[in-house]
């Protein structure tokens, strides 16, 4: 049985008559689109597009699926309103507490999409620079729920949403910048990097995962300002190590993985008497987010 997703990706690819197009408009990358799509029409047994040379367009059996899709995401629309009708959803305010990476690389996307679904709420964001200051923030009641590093103890619900990778970041004309495949901290333990300000839960990160390799790193210059860091390792001042997640889309630096991997686990965490608007909150981002985005898979 077709899902609602794949039913949306068929419904998009037909309107604009173009993976490209309608992966954009979905913000999904057009190889996990074409692969939902392959999907239904193994499902289905056979084609439900056409791929010409300059367009897409639907098949006879894609046409006989198309009323029925779009019908089963505007009931699926239906279903969702009423739900969040009795449980009091469609109005309120919520305060989100998360670092500063998380805001710029895995949040956008799934806040957009939670906006765009819940427009009667008023969502207010606030930034930590270290995971622990989020979950002190917690604790002391100044947000609904927290996205970030896992914390250590935690008396409520944790939603666990997996590893996020660290990679390292150096300029394009960098001596490395040729090698192929994982690189080893310990290459560039002679490097001055940009590093991070003290306090940064970054910093730390980076001076734990040189440690590991064998070395104190040297520091070129810090940051305050986690965007900064890929910026300023690209243009040549020094490596530096950053979560995946914040790499831009377009971007001139090199990317390299590290060797061992570097990773730190993330959750989504409030607390266990949260009202329901703040549990269907966490949910939703918890099925939205992803850890390292299409574009800097394809660059390791």
């Amino acid at each position: 049985m077709g899902t609602l997703r794949q039913f949306e990706y068929l419904v998009k690819v037909a309107e604009f008559g173009s993976f490209t197009m309608a992966a954009d408009e979905l913000n999904v990358s057009q190889p996990s689109l074409s692969s939902q799509i392959a999907v239904l029409e193994r499902e289905v047994g056979g084609r439900l597009l056409e791929r010409l040379p300059r367009a897409i367009r639907l098949t006879p059996a894609g046409r006989a699926m198309i009323p029925h899709a779009n019908a089963a995401l505007a009931e699926a629309r239906r279903a969702l309103s009423a739900a969040r009708q009795a449980v009091g959803i469609e109005s309120g305010e919520l305060d989100i507490a998360t670092v500063h990476s998380a805001t710029l690389g895995l949040l956008p996307t799934p806040l957009r999409r939670w906006h765009e679904s819940h427009r009667g709420i008023k969502v207010r964001l606030h930034e930590y620079r270290h995971g622990d200051e989020l979950s002190t923030a917690m604790r002391r009641g100044e947000a609904d729920v927290a996205i970030g590093p896992t914390p250590s103890e935690w008396p409520g619900h944790v939603v666990d949403l997996g590893e996020e990778e660290l990679v390292i970041v150096v300029a394009s004309n960098d001596s490395l910048a040729q090698w192929q495949g994982p690189l080893a901290l310990s290459r560039l333990a002679e490097r001055r990097w940009v590093h991070f300000a003290a306090g940064h839960g970054l910093g730390e990160l980076l001076d734990a995962a040189c440690a590991k390799a064998g070395f104190s790193p040297l520091i070129a210059l810090r940051v305050e300002q986690t965007a900064s860091a890929p910026l300023l390792a690209a243009a040549g001042l020094g490596p530096t190590l950053v979560p995946a997640s914040i790499i831009p889309e377009t971007f001139d630096g090199r990317i390299f993985a590290t060797s061992p991997a570097t990773k730190r686990p993330l959750a989504i965490y409030h607390r266990t008497d949260s009202d329901p608007l703040t549990v269907a909150f966490s949910h939703s981002i918890a099925n939205e987010i992803e850890l390292m985005p299409a574009h800097v898979r394809a660059r390791l």
